[in-house]
């Protein structure tokens, strides 16, 4: 059987701000078509090891690899178009635009017409828009949201516009999904039926997923292996029953039983 390759490789990386190191000799890497948990106390580094393989920063020190090739001083959409798109802890909708403009948005980057094409409304454009809108519509279906389709993003339900981001994402055809905190706000059903469309996602798309998640239950339900962060430095790293297991991941995250 054929080893998996590295996908994403972040080797001795640290990102410091005015002498505050957030991040620490980083090293982590990820195989493609695993699914990965990175975990933490807040402040821990996680979000900030997101906007570090997403170009948002750039390192201090140390190297990021997208298949090999470096991408630590890359823009965003450079990274984006290399095959990378996450969602946000905090959600970013375009509220005023329709659930299915914030999917086309997204599948924009792929078309295949150009300036003067969309402009004059000649050529390409209109096939190449006819086929985005079926395959934006065809995500909706999946994400039980192709009913709300002309409704403004704004006003879908909260566990629904969590829905909505990762839709979105999926539309920028990663191979690797960055999932920040999916979960938090849902109820425990909403969670329930998260963890299992994560599963269907990862199956169905044959992506790799990073996912960063309070949520324990979920983390451990359905991650092959964790990093945990401790003061932007990996104190342990494993599969789930090896990451429930240690005494550094119980004192610093899960808690210490009496």
């Amino acid at each position: 059987m054929t080893k998996a390759k590295d996908l994403l490789r972040a080797t001795d990386v640290s990102m410091v701000f005015g002498g505050l190191s957030a991040v620490s000799d980083l090293n982590l890497y990820i195989r493609e078509g695993e699914l990965v948990g990175l975990i933490g106390p807040n402040g821990a580094g996680k979000t900030t090891a997101f906007n570090l393989f997403t170009g948002v920063y750039r390192p201090t020190t140390g190297d990021i690899t997208l298949r090999g090739k470096s991408i630590a001083h890359l823009a965003p959409y450079q990274i984006t178009a290399r095959g990378i798109a996450r969602t946000f802890q905090n959600i970013r909708l375009f509220g005023e635009l329709s659930v299915l403009d914030n999917v086309k948005i997204a599948y924009h980057s792929h078309m295949n017409y150009g300036l003067l094409e969309a402009v004059l409304r000649v050529g390409r454009y209109r096939a190449e828009e006819q086929k985005l809108a079926e395959e934006a519509l065809r995500l909706l279906e999946i994400f039980h949201l192709a009913d709300s389709a002309a409704e403004q993003a704004k006003n879908l339900p909260y566990g629904a516009q969590r829905r909505l981001e990762i839709a979105r994402a999926l539309a920028a055809q990663p191979a690797l999904l960055l999932l920040d905190e999916p979960a938090a706000g849902m109820n425990p059903q909403e969670t329930q039926e998260l963890m299992e469309m994560i599963r269907w996602v990862r199956r169905e798309f044959g992506i790799t997923i990073l996912l960063i998640e309070h949520d324990m239950a979920l983390v451990m339900g359905i991650c092959e292996r964790i990093y945990v962060l401790e003061y932007g430095t990996v104190i342990a790293s494993g599969a789930p029953a090896e990451i429930r297991a240690n005494p550094e991941v119980i004192r610093a995250y899960l808690g210490a039983e009496e």
